[in-house]
């Protein structure tokens, strides 16, 4: 097998320029992800979230607590979620996705494979993957049967430790060559966001821009209004 360099893989910057103008794909929209810790009352905040901005997407990501209480968390949320069309979605757990007959699951690289959650979950299910800056892990995971890839983290974050950091013109590599949709994630703000919507992102994957934000978690998905067109 050949070995190659960084510099020999790395991705041309205008690499999706060479290809004239881009096909048609939906405006980039909103992936909310949740704080890493909830209480019950945190149902109202997403409420207003969502009534807020183009939200296509919740993942519910708690971590150091079982089942069974994320579980008892999720049910309001998945309902306020419903009501506003925007899906449901399980971090990590096919089996609590299935449990809680959620719209998917979002899998990490040592979550399992698409071709078990979609067996588990059916044809309907929202399977994304988690694929770093790599185009080999994007494109297995395609192969694979995911509904969506995400890269990052773009950005310096303190949601969750990170050893990887993607570059823009991944977005726009991907959105070049393949239909399936691409998720920008990490550290991504409204200030910071719009050079990843031009490079082709078609879902920019938040959490503390929103959930932080000083005037409200309604004001935080607001302030992407104008990146997102």
């Amino acid at each position: 097998m050949t070995d190659f360099t960084d510099d020999e893989l790395a991705l041309d910057p205008d690499f999706a320029a060479q290809f004239g103008e881009p096909g048609f794909r939906p405006a980039c929209q909103l992936y909310l992800i949740s704080p890493p810790v909830i209480d019950e009352g945190f149902g109202d905040t997403l409420a207003a979230a969502l009534d807020a901005g183009r939200v296509a997407a919740f993942q519910l990501r708690l971590k150091g607590i079982d089942d069974h209480a994320i579980a008892r968390l999720a049910e309001p949320l998945q309902k306020i979620c419903a009501e506003r069309e925007v899906a449901f979605i399980i971090n990590d757990s096919m089996g609590l996705a299935k449990r809680l007959g959620a719209d998917g699951v979002h899998l990490g690289q040592g979550d399992g494979d698409p071709r078990e959650a979609r067996k588990l979950l059916g044809p309907k299910a929202q399977i994304g993957v988690t694929c770093h800056d790599s185009r080999h892990l994007a494109m297995e995971a395609g192969e694979a049967g995911a509904d969506y890839v995400a890269f990052g983290a773009f950005y310096p974050t303190t949601t969750k430790e990170t050893t990887h950091r993607a570059d823009p013109s991944l977005l726009g590599w991907w959105t070049t060559v393949f239909e399936i949709p691409c998720v920008a994630i990490g550290g991504i703000t409204a200030e910071n966001a719009r050079p990843l919507v031009e490079a082709g992102a078609d879902f920019l994957a938040v959490s503390s821009a929103v959930w932080g934000n000083p005037d409200g978690a309604a004001a935080g998905v607001a302030a992407f209004g104008a990146v997102l067109g």
